[in-house]
């Protein structure tokens, strides 16, 4: 039996409210417009780089934007400890930053591919030499594909909801269907959330689908759908020790993949964790949590992310005052062998070091309050 962490997460605060009932508010920040090979980007910066530290880069999932999708978690109080040890860089898709303008007719939106391939133009142009990306579902996916290309550039992945396959030929015929029986609003609020979140939160429901209605430019957010709807397999593959490891299609740096328990994209989380390398790779499950964790619990990401980077070799004396280690067990019974990496393991942080250094099972850390 293979040990897993279980993680109690206590004292979670407030969330600092605005007068619409979340805080999308940017905070001692810097604008600018990247032109890239593909056109432009709206970026946002906090703070300015810390040295050789890689920075924290973001990208939001579809519907939304950086301020809606990432500012209730940086705002939150612990994440402060965090980001004073890294500056912080927010990417908007194209036309998905607020205040954006139409396309014009016949504008071809950039590929999720060309999105991935965006970044390090943006990365030149800040002198930037490396980042740890935070991306949820579609920026999850684009932040995926950077590493893969570039993995020089990323030093850790933090991915909420990813979805490393193509949609099968059933989901594109469901699509489909539902284009044609819903508007655009409802398709993206029920790939934000499941059914049962539709029907019980409706503060945070209201507030999203007013957001995602009111605040993004609806022709610019269907060019920015399709473009993820669109979307090849990353035909990443799970390493066989002794074998492959060199040559196979995998990301480099550590991930923490993360879902919430009744997240709609609780099985593309967990197929894409079976696709990665168990010994730089941990599946973060998140009890009483849906399809915005890093919203509706910003307390229990930031605390997780804190062991995170510690395990990449950052941020060694940070508190860690919420998370009460516990030893319990997985079923899991796939294994691998790691192999040498420059940094602390990252698994070993996450997990608390319950386990010795020949346990290199796939993790999964299972959160609950």
């Amino acid at each position: 039996m293979d040990e897993l962490q279980d993680v109690q997460l206590t004292e979670i605060k407030p969330l600092l409210m605005d007068k619409n009932g979340r805080n999308f508010q940017d905070f001692d920040c810097q604008e600018h417009d990247v032109e890239t090979a593909h056109g432009v980007l709206h970026v946002t910066m906090r703070g300015t780089p810390k040295g050789n530290r890689p920075v924290i880069l973001t990208y939001h999932d579809i519907g939304l934007n950086h301020k809606s999708c990432f500012n209730t978690l940086f705002n939150f109080e612990d994440m402060q400890e965090i980001t004073q040890h890294f500056a912080v860089v927010h990417v908007d898709a194209p036309g998905q930053q607020e205040g954006a303008p139409p396309f014009p007719t016949g504008f071809q939106y950039p590929t999720v591919d060309e999105l991935a391939e965006m970044i390090p133009s943006i990365l030149t142009q800040l002198k930037i030499n490396s980042v740890i990306g935070i991306g949820v579902g579609a920026g999850a996916y684009i932040l995926t594909k950077l590493a893969l290309n570039y993995p020089a550039l990323v030093e850790g992945l933090v991915l909420i909801n990813v979805d490393s396959c193509a949609k099968g030929w059933m989901d594109w015929a469901a699509s489909k269907l539902s284009g044609w029986t819903s508007n655009l609003v409802d398709i993206v609020m029920a790939h934000h959330f499941s059914t049962d979140e539709l029907t019980d939160n409706q503060e945070i429901i209201q507030t999203y689908r007013l957001h995602i209605a009111q605040d993004i430019n609806q022709d610019n957010l269907a060019l920015f759908y399709n473009s993820y709807n669109a979307r090849r397999d990353l035909e990443i593959e799970r390493p066989v020790p002794g074998l492959n490891e060199d040559t196979v299609n995998t990301l480099k740096c550590p991930a923490l993949l993360v879902v919430g328990d009744t997240s709609p994209a609780v099985d593309a989380v967990v197929e894409c964790n079976s696709r990665l390398n168990p010994t730089n790779t941990t599946l973060l499950k998140m009890a009483d949590c849906g399809g915005l964790p890093q919203v509706v619990q910003p307390g229990k990401l930031t605390e997780a992310f804190k062991y995170f980077v510690q395990g990449m070799g950052y941020m060694p004396t940070a508190s860690m005052t919420r998370l009460v280690r516990s030893r319990t067990h997985s079923s899991s019974s796939m294994g691998s062998v790691e192999g040498p990496r420059s940094r602390t393991h990252t698994n070993s942080q996450l997990e608390g070091a319950t386990g010795g250094p020949g346990q290199n099972q796939p993790q999964t850390m299972e959160v609950s309050c």
